[in-house]
């Protein structure tokens, strides 16, 4: 059941984002499987992306991070 539950959790996440985020920031690509997230992102653009994921989940219990 935790399984289908965290599914759950980030897909709403992931709709928040969509939703919120300015054009600049929006993903070209958004690709998630299970605990890791490809994104391709403007140059110069993913730390303020991470910090916009981290600003979303109001549970704290979810810390984004990225390389580059």
């Amino acid at each position: 059941m935790s399984p289908l539950v965290a599914n759950m959790y980030m897909e709403d996440l992931e709709e928040k984002l969509h939703s919120v985020a300015p054009p600049e920031l929006k993903p070209k690509l958004w690709k998630r499987s299970v605990d890791d997230i490809l994104e391709v992102v403007k140059k110069g653009s993913a730390e303020k992306l991470t910090n916009l994921l981290n600003s979303l989940d109001t549970t704290g219990s979810i810390k984004f991070t990225y390389d580059e």
